[in-house]
Order: structure tokens, then C-alpha cells, then sequence
């Protein structure tokens, strides 16, 4: 299992925009990807989970990815967050 925290830098938060984009990334790798903000967990392939947590721009949230593929997967989510949402 790979786990890592990261802020949310993109502007609004995991909005609908923002929240598309990492489900449609996540969802191309195999591997089960559990996000946890506020003692709240959202399944991270799942656009309803992951709005569901609103998360806000500044606020840190932790990422924990698990399977076949999971250091390819978590190097993807973490570019994704780098380059805040620019796809």
C-alpha cells in the first residue's frame, strides 16, 4: 500500500470539474484508491464519494492507494495535484 497526504490547491475544491478529472484518472489503473479528509473516507474511483468529503482549496487530505498497479497509480495522482488539475 502507498499512502501520502496532499493539498488541495485547486481553486473551489474537489468540485464537480475537479472531482471528474480525478475519477476519470483513477479509474484508468486497477488499484483501489481510498481517500480520507476529516475522518471521512470516499471511495476515490467514485464521483459521489469523492464530492460527498468537501474538500475545500487549503485543506490536506490523505490518500491511500492498494493493488497491482499502485505505485504507477499514486505517481499519477500525485502529478495530477502538481499540476493542480491542468489536464
Amino acid at each position: 500500500m502507498v499512502r501520502f497526504n496532499v493539498e488541495i490547491t485547486v481553486s473551489g475544491g474537489l468540485h464537480a470539474r475537479p472531482a471528474s478529472v480525478l475519477v476519470n484518472l483513477l479509474n484508468q489503473y486497477r488499484s483501489s484508491v481510498k481517500m480520507i479528509y476529516n475522518d471521512k473516507q470516499a471511495n476515490g474511483k467514485s464521483i459521489l464519494s469523492v464530492m460527498a468529503l468537501g474538500a475545500k482549496t487549503g485543506d490536506e487530505m490523505t490518500f491511500e492507494v492498494e493493488g497491482i498497479d499502485e505505485q504507477e497509480t499514486a505517481s499519477a495522482l500525485q502529478s495530477l495535484f502538481q499540476r493542480n488539475f491542468a489536464v
